[in-house]
């Protein structure tokens, strides 16, 4: 069941809401073209598309949070989240950071990480590696400012 608590148009930032609609509606464009068929390949490959638009909309607004992990002297990883937050330039996306840290996805992608023994990189960490490679210098800013040196850590 979809439900619509009329604040999705509040909490998302404008230019991020639009592209993940528009990446949203051009998989289900791909959908209607295929219609037709319906094989575990071609649904697998659908719902792949989806993730990676997901994917990016996350490293876009949160990619940069392993610079805000901290390390005390017993060893022990903490988050700064208000440093975090403040370090985004966007306005629109502060706003959407300071309800979406509140969410439980948030809480626990961030406990994952705090307690994570190795410094393996996950899909997530590779993307944000990818973003980062494609950026143009000129757009690194704001965010992507601190997102450069996100990766090449050992």
């Amino acid at each position: 069941f979809l439900y619509q608590m009329d604040d999705e148009d509040t909490l998302l930032p404008r230019k991020l809401q639009a592209a993940l609609e528009q990446a949203l509606e051009r998989k289900n464009e791909l959908i209607n073209q295929d219609s037709d068929s319906d094989s575990d390949d071609e649904c697998n490959t659908l719902n792949g598309l989806v993730s990676e638009v997901f994917i990016r909309f996350f490293v876009e607004t949160v990619g940069h949070y392993s610079l805000f992990l901290t390390q005390n002297e017993k060893g022990e990883r903490a988050f700064q989240r208000e440093a975090f937050r403040k370090s985004v330039a966007s306005k629109s996306i502060r706003r959407f950071l300071e309800v979406f840290m509140e969410s439980q996805m948030f809480a626990g992608f961030i406990q994952d990480r705090e307690l994570r023994k190795c410094r393996a990189k996950g899909l997530f960490e590779q993307r944000v590696e990818q973003y980062l490679e494609e950026l143009p210098d000129t757009e690194q800013s704001g965010v992507n400012k601190f997102l450069r040196g996100l990766g090449k850590e050992n």
